[in-house]
């Protein structure tokens, strides 16, 4: 049976500066079901300790996707002829309830889920990750490859607030929908509050691997590593874009000198093919700091990477 996808607007007939901003240009929807992937925005803030405006991120990111077109020139994939995409809309969010707005992208999530497409959302604070954790992973903790400056394992912030972007995995953990054997971050970097601050991810079994050692090895190397760690079974991806140096995009709630390049980034997601993705996002995207969109193009850019791994593991299980 012949199936039919949803396509792009077609910018030679509508320019892509016109018509309504979704996701790649893609039909705007109202539930994930008949979907294969799922995009969806998550426009929260509510973990942010320091500069807010990752609840932005959503908005500008979608108009950036128009400059994304049907497929990727390295690999070949075009996402949109192989699976079923489009934009759900952004999930239900509070802005002045912390536990009510993780709440609220549970459930939202847990439908996207419960229809059987695969989530690819745009955040948001990496807090939003949390509760996207809680819905994929509530019956088999999920691994995850993690690209960032910061391991977001801290416990508590102002006291004994324990829900904050900078927390967001060691909650995962302790409620049991991360596993942390089967989880590495990459790109670690910067100043941290006490010398160690990451003993309590080693001594999960996290595998941190820091800017420096990426830099040493490379991304075919690193990337071989964290294929292994996460195995065959079900995995997260999800992409802090301040894992980027502030240079390429400044737009980020906490910037890091000493980051990837963004064509590093590419390259390392492009290397994720053979991981079992159970979803993935682009987190931290903040419009207020940006400089000329270029912060929310590289989050768009690697939406699209990530898109093109994820359709393509799709079409590949479907032939099997």
């Amino acid at each position: 049976m012949t199936r039919t996808f949803h396509q792009p607007v077609d910018a030679a007939e509508v320019p892509r500066f016109a018509g309504q901003a979704t996701f790649m240009r893609l039909p705007s929807v109202t539930s994930a079901e008949g979907l294969d992937i799922a995009l969806v925005g998550i426009p929260w803030d509510g973990g942010t300790t320091n500069r807010a405006g990752a609840r932005h991120g959503p908005r500008e990111v979608r108009s950036q996707t128009s400059l994304m077109r049907r497929a990727h020139h390295v690999s070949g994939v075009a996402p949109f002829a192989v699976a079923n995409i489009a934009d759900v809309g952004d999930l239900s969010v509070n802005p002045i309830n912390l536990l009510d707005g993780l709440a609220r992208i549970e459930s939202g999530m847990a439908r996207i889920m419960a229809a059987g497409a695969l989530p690819l959302s745009v955040g948001g604070d990496h807090l939003t990750t949390l509760p996207v954790l809680r819905a994929l992973g509530r019956k088999q903790a999920l691994g995850m490859i993690h690209f960032d400056a910061h391991s977001d394992t801290n416990d508590t912030y102002f006291g004994d607030n324990p829900y904050t972007h900078g927390t967001p995995f060691r909650r995962a953990i302790e409620e049991g929908v991360l596993d942390p054997k089967r989880t590495v971050q990459i790109g670690i970097r910067g100043s941290i509050y006490d010398p160690g601050e990451h003993d309590w991810a080693r001594a999960q079994g996290i595998r941190i691997i820091y800017m420096e050692e990426f830099v040493r090895r490379g991304a075919a190397s690193v990337m071989e590593e964290a294929r292994s760690i996460v195995g065959t079974l079900p995995a997260y991806v999800t992409f802090d874009i301040d894992s980027i140096d502030p240079s390429m995009a400044p737009g980020t709630g906490t910037p890091e000198i000493g980051g990837f390049t963004t064509r590093e980034a590419q390259e390392m997601v492009r290397l994720l093919p053979g991981v079992n993705i159970a979803g993935a996002d682009v987190v931290e995207v903040a419009p207020p700091f940006d400089v000329g969109g270029m912060t929310a193009l590289a989050g768009a850019t690697l939406m699209f990477e990530l898109l093109c791994v994820m359709a393509d593991m799709i079409d590949r299980n479907r032939k099997r």
